[in-house]
Order: structure tokens, then sequence, then C-alpha cells
């Protein structure tokens, strides 16, 4: 008997929870014995990880955190100086595990470090500059002019 291919829109084919097509072999047991027509076991041997996909460099992980408003304002509020992550959920009006998942996605971007001094832990800014991020935008924004300003000097030709 021979399998056919792999099929990503067959529920069967994906790892529970994962979203993912599973590597699959066939068992050596059949099962339903006493039947014309054995079924073949499939065992799942987990997700196929593609390494590239799960690196995670640190410009995304700027962008990430920078993404949220709420992270975007606790980088204001830390630019005036150091705060604890009770003064940051009071600010903010959300409850210390939520403001502490918040500081968590910033730290580890590396724009916000913390240290816990007693029962209390406190922010400031981090180590990183934003500096690759800040690149990749000027680089995107002059792509942009550049596009635009081809696009007037065309305008400018099929108008004369």
């Amino acid at each position: 008997m021979t399998l056919p291919g792999p099929r990503h829109n067959d529920a069967s084919n994906v790892a529970p929870g994962l979203g993912c097509p599973s590597t699959r072999r066939q068992s050596p047991t059949l099962r339903g014995r006493g039947r014309s027509d054995a079924q073949l076991t499939f065992v799942s041997h987990g997700p196929l990880l593609n390494h590239m996909v799960q690196y995670t460099p640190a410009i995304d992980q700027g962008f990430s955190a920078l993404s949220d408003p709420t992270r975007r304002g606790v980088l204001e509020r830390l630019s005036r100086g150091p705060a604890s992550i009770t003064d940051l959920a009071t600010v903010y009006g959300m409850t210390l595990t939520g403001m502490k998942k918040h500081v968590s996605v910033l730290e580890e971007a590396g724009l916000v470090t913390t240290e816990k001094i007693g029962r209390v832990r406190s922010c400031r800014l981090g180590p990183r500059r934003l500096e690759a991020e800040r690149d990749w935008i000027e680089a995107y924004r002059q792509l942009v002019t550049d596009r635009l300003n081809r696009l007037g000097d065309l305008l400018e030709r099929t108008r004369e």
C-alpha cells in the first residue's frame, strides 16, 4: 500500500496545538486483525523546526516591543528616570502581572533593565538604543522618497 504525500490542509498531518506538519512514519504493526482492510498506524515525531524561523534578530525584537502603545509609554516614562513595576502599573491602570509581562518584552529586546531590591523591582532604560531600527526606517524612508521622486518625474514628462 502506498501512502499519499503530506497534505498541509489535512488535520491528521498537523502536530497537535502547533499548526505545522509533523514528521510521520509507518508503524510496523497493523491494526484491525481479521479485517481485509488493515489500518496503518502513524506516529508523530514532533514538529519540524526551521531554525532560521525560530531565530529572532534584535531588530525584530525591537520593532515587536515598540508595536504596543503601553510599551512605548513605558519607555517614555523611563526616559525621565527609573520606576518600579508598581508605579508603572498604577500609571497605566493594569495589574502587576500585566505590567511585568510588558516589561519582560522590553527587557528581552534590551530596551529595559530591571533590578530587584527587596520586594521592589525597579526598571530603567536598557543598553540598546534602537540604532538598527533607526537605520532600517531611514533606508525605507529613502526608498519611498526615491520612488515618489521618480513618479513625480514621470508625471512631469507625461504632462508636456
